[in-house]
């Protein structure tokens, strides 16, 4: 791991000691989605409720810049201005491969009304989801049936899963490679917890995969 990359996660339980408890299992969580992203993985990201903005706000800091510049691969940037898209060549930012299973309004409707409310993400994570990629479910009280049967669908088809949840993890822990604990006696507080948690699980993403090892003079 890149210098910079473990000091955004020390800068985090410096600034931030509840969630110092949490660090291992942050390492944890980036080591697995670092794996997938570099085997051509991606991540499925879903939750209710205020777990579903977060959700979208993981997936948007993921599919483009959020703190680095991220400069598309020389031979696609050569690729697109041979086909005129000079503009797309210097304009696209590389991504992280993400998928949020909270937007499709469509679907999550068809699959309430015809189906049953707690396989919206299960569907979309069969419809999506390969060996190799990596569901984050994201539930305060680590119980949310739509989000443990998402789980269960994931490991089925040979992918990784981490939860982000409060301190007790509820029934989605025992699902999931990576449980991330994050303290907060109540829901609004384990939310407030959250936020930080997957900020530096992006910014440490985002920095291995795009940035430079500024801090190592070896």
């Amino acid at each position: 791991m890149k210098t910079e990359t473990a000091l955004i996660l020390e800068d985090l339980v410096q600034r931030r000691s509840e969630i110092k408890p949490c660090r291992a299992s942050i390492q944890q969580a980036f080591e697995i989605i670092l794996a997938s992203q570099n085997g051509g993985g991606q991540v499925l990201v879903c939750g209710n409720g205020g777990s579903a903005a977060d959700a979208l706000h993981i997936v948007g800091e993921l599919l483009k810049s959020f703190n680095l510049p991220r400069p598309l691969p020389g031979e696609l940037q050569e690729k697109l201005k041979a086909l005129d898209g000079a503009y797309l060549a210097e304009t696209l930012q590389a991504p992280i491969r993400a998928v949020s299973l909270v937007s499709e309004t469509s679907l999550i409707t068809a699959v309430l009304n015809d189906t049953a409310a707690d396989v919206i993400f299960a569907q979309q994570v069969l419809g999506h989801g390969k060996p190799g990629d990596v569901l984050l479910g994201i539930t305060t009280s680590g119980n949310s049936a739509n989000v443990l049967n998402a789980a269960i669908t994931a490991k089925a088809l040979g992918m990784k899963v981490i939860s982000l949840t409060g301190p007790g993890g509820g029934k989605l822990k025992a699902l999931a490679d990576c449980a991330i604990l994050a303290p907060g006696a109540t829901t609004p507080l384990v939310q407030e917890a959250h936020l930080p948690i997957y900020h530096a699980l992006c910014l440490m993403l985002e920095n291995e995969m795009f940035g430079c090892d500024c801090g190592d003079t070896a």
